[in-house]
C-alpha cells in the first residue's frame, strides 16, 4: 500500500502500529476490570496518534513535544506490562515481546527528537575509568 502521509514512511510509526496490534491481542488475556487493561490500551493507542500529530507539525519544538508524549506513552506501556507481571496476570515471557518493542520505539523516538532539536540538551556518552588505589 502506498504511503499517503509522511508519517507512514516513518519506521517508528509502523512499529508503533505493530505494537498496537500486539497489545490488542494480549489485552484479551487481561480482565477488563483491571486498570492496567485500559491503561495499556490507551497508552499503546496514544503512541502512533502522537507520532502522527507531531510529524504533521511545522516547527521543531511542536514536533518534539508530540514525540516526547509518544515516548512517554511507550514507557507507560512497558510499565503497564511490568504491573501485569507483578500482579501475575501475565507471565514474564508473555510481556517480554511488548517490552522489547516498547524499548525499540523509545529509542527511535529519542532519535527523532534529537534530529529535530539542536537546542535540546543531550548527554554525550562518556567512558569512565576507575583507577585502582
Amino acid at each position: 500500500m502506498p504511503a499517503r502521509f509522511d508519517r507512514e514512511k516513518l519506521n517508528v510509526y509502523r512499529r508503533s502500529l505493530g505494537f498496537v496490534a500486539w497489545s490488542a491481542g494480549i489485552s484479551e488475556k487481561i480482565p477488563a476490570k483491571l486498570s492496567a487493561h485500559g491503561q495499556l490500551d490507551r497508552a499503546a493507542t496514544s503512541i502512533p496518534l502522537d507520532i502522527a500529530e507531531g510529524n504533521g507539525r511545522h516547527t521543531s519544538a511542536d514536533r518534539c513535544r508530540f514525540f516526547d508524549i509518544a515516548r512517554g506513552s511507550a514507557l507507560e506501556c512497558a510499565a503497564a506490562l511490568d504491573v501485569l507481571v507483578a500482579k501475575r496476570v501475565l507471565g514474564e515471557s508473555e510481556a517480554e515481546p511488548g517490552k522489547t518493542v516498547s524499548a525499540e520505539i523509545v529509542s527511535m523516538l529519542v532519535g527523532l527528537i534529537r534530529s529535530n532539536s539542536e537546542s535540546r540538551l543531550h548527554e554525550d556518552v562518556i567512558s569512565y575509568r576507575v583507577d585502582a588505589a
